[in-house]
């Protein structure tokens, strides 16, 4: 019986679609061997099939909203205000942060699955998420912020995200440096989202600082206020960066395509559009 069980059990594991396989692993602090650059692949939609199941896009909104599709059709949009474009995608999962209302909504659309709020319903007292997908693994490490006037303890969260082999960090409004602490429960991001406005968030030297102690082969400047600002930013990072400037809203990246070179690339923000 097991002989002729055993070909049949092979078969119906070829048989399995890539979106029903375990997720590629990642280690978040694993340096991943890099082919040089960074490749853009401009399609005509943002929602245009991936070109492999370890390919991830990441199309920045606005302000602090980026959009991640993942290689199975996976939509999460970071910093979810309520408002992403004229589109009728409906994410999957939305992340938020309240320091402001640029960051977050009282009123998430329903349908959404999955609403992951960065602070715990009593004020201080931080949240805990460890979402599983099966192709996308979210969870959180919560930070402070400060509110009227004050601090509020674990007011923000940083969010990460675990798929296809890459670990991606979503910085929020971060107000101060992580602890020792915190930078273990992050561990190695390949690439992260970072405010670099230098007065709303953390003063412009301790980003830079931090982002280079996280040491990320990819960093998208996210809540910036003008052009004034990128260049300040740029300029703190150039001894250890290259700095890529484009009007792309939108990369492709997997761990073969990470830069060898630590690398800022800088998106311009662009509501989505659904394609007429």
């Amino acid at each position: 019986m097991l002989r002729v069980l055993a070909p049949l059990l092979i078969l119906l594991s070829l048989a399995l679609p890539a979106a029903a396989q375990d997720r590629r692993p990642s280690h978040c602090i694993a340096i991943a061997d890099a082919a040089p650059g960074i490749e853009y692949l401009h399609k005509a939609s943002y929602r245009a099939p991936l070109p492999d199941d370890y390919t991830v896009r990441i199309h920045y909104v606005s302000h602090a909203s980026f959009l991640i599709e993942t290689p199975g059709g996976l939509t999460i949009v970071t910093d979810y205000t309520g408002f992403v474009g004229a589109t009728k995608v409906i994410p999957d999962v939305v992340t938020m942060n309240h320091a402001h209302s640029t960051h977050w909504t009282a009123a998430p659309d329903p349908a959404i699955p999955h609403v992951l709020p960065g602070w715990g319903e009593a004020y201080g007292t931080g949240i805990d998420h460890h979402l599983d997908l099966g192709e996308v693994l979210i969870r959180n490490v919560s930070t402070d912020i400060r509110s009227g006037g004050g601090r509020e303890d674990q007011g923000n969260s940083i969010f990460i995200f675990e798929v296809g082999g890459l670990c991606i960090g979503h910085l929020g409004h971060l107000h101060h440096e992580p602890n020792a602490e915190q930078y273990a429960a992050i561990g190695r991001l390949d690439v992260v989202m970072a405010p670099v406005d230098g007065g709303m968030t953390l003063p412009l030297p301790v980003m830079i600082d931090t982002l280079k102690r996280m040491k990320a082969r990819i960093v998208l400047p996210m809540h910036w206020f003008s052009g004034y600002a990128l260049d300040a930013f740029a300029q703190g990072m150039q001894d250890e960066f290259a700095i890529e400037r484009g009007a792309q809203s939108f990369i492709e990246v997997s761990l073969r395509s990470l830069p060898d070179r630590p690398t800022v690339v800088m998106m311009q923000p662009r509501l989505l559009r659904d394609p007429e």
